[in-house]
């Protein structure tokens, strides 16, 4: 499968985001925390990432994590994408929730964790 993680699999659109948390469920691996909710689009997963602000003051430090996150996810998308129906789609957001500055093998394995708690969530 192709590791690549192009603009139009990308959720950016504030109102899809706004319904994502209002309606979305969530599963939490720590130091991730991961809401999903189904939707209506032609691409299979749609992903944002995001990091808090009141733990990372500074934007440098957000925006690093945020590359971290989005590079995870790259390399195991392929997890998300075969547990997922083929008529269906979903929306992702990822937040990470800890407060110290991770390293990317312990981002790697909590997006594998959180794949399976994802997993068996829909499973249900």
């Amino acid at each position: 499968m192709n590791q690549s993680f192009p603009k139009r699999e990308k959720l950016k659109s504030a109102q899809l985001i706004g319904k994502l948390f209002a309606e979305g469920n969530s599963v939490s691996k720590y130091p991730l925390r991961l809401v999903f909710m189904e939707i209506e689009s032609e691409e299979k997963i749609m992903t944002a990432v995001s990091v808090s602000k009141r733990s990372f003051k500074k934007a440098v430090d957000r925006n690093r994590i945020k590359r971290l996150m989005r590079e995870a996810y790259r390399l195991n998308k392929n997890l998300f994408f075969d547990c997922v129906p083929d008529n269906k789609s979903y929306a992702f957001m990822f937040l990470y929730t800890g407060k110290e500055m991770p390293s990317f093998e312990k981002l790697q394995t909590s997006v594998k964790r959180i794949h399976q708690k994802f997993e068996e969530s829909i499973l249900k």
